[in-house]
């Protein structure tokens, strides 16, 4: 999928499933976004293996990536929100290299996740954990449909900003996102 973006004039992001040769694309930008410990609990000082194992290994996941003029640009992972029961919810982690934030790189990724995600037969989507000052995806996930079914205080351990929320987002997906 080519999604053209409003506003550059290089051209559109192409979105597509990871290759076996896009990970060393992905590892700088997801080392650099996990390092600065403002958006993901992982720990801060992950592994390049260890988070190879968490991006790519999930079961029953799927990995997209956003490539622009031929460089990964983004990326998304989809899985089963919980497993056997919960399976028809649907979780999502997104990626966007700092170098291409605010060019729609994010939003062309999540627009095509949550398709992928109603191809598949999931019926909704879930974050569990998004915290509450990232204010950029926050408001990404609102336009996108998602709402904020709560706010668990204190829950992220920002590294400026101190103790805040993280958001419980969900989504049903009977209607297509809005592009």
């Amino acid at each position: 999928m080519t999604i053209a973006q409003p506003g550059d004039r290089r051209g559109p992001v192409q979105i597509r499933d990871v290759g076996d040769g896009d990970w060393a694309q992905v590892w700088p930008f997801l080392r650099d976004i996990v390092a600065a410990g403002e958006t993901y609990c992982w720990p801060r000082d992950t592994t390049e293996a260890a988070a190879r194992t968490w991006w790519l290994g999930k079961p029953g996941g799927r990995v997209l990536v956003a490539v622009d003029e031929g460089r990964v640009v983004g990326t998304a992972e989809l899985h089963p929100n919980q497993p056997a029961a919960g399976r028809h919810v649907a979780n999502a982690g997104f990626l966007v290299a700092p170098s291409a934030a605010g060019r729609g790189v994010g939003r062309a990724l999540a627009v095509r996740t949550l398709e992928v995600a109603r191809e598949a037969g999931y019926r909704a989507m879930q974050f569990n954990a998004v915290v509450e000052t990232n204010i950029a995806a926050v408001a990404l996930w609102v336009s996108l449909g998602f709402t904020v079914l709560a706010t668990v205080p204190a829950a992220f351990d920002h590294p400026r900003h101190g103790l805040v929320g993280l958001h419980v987002m969900h989504r049903p997906l009977t209607e297509p996102a809005a592009g």
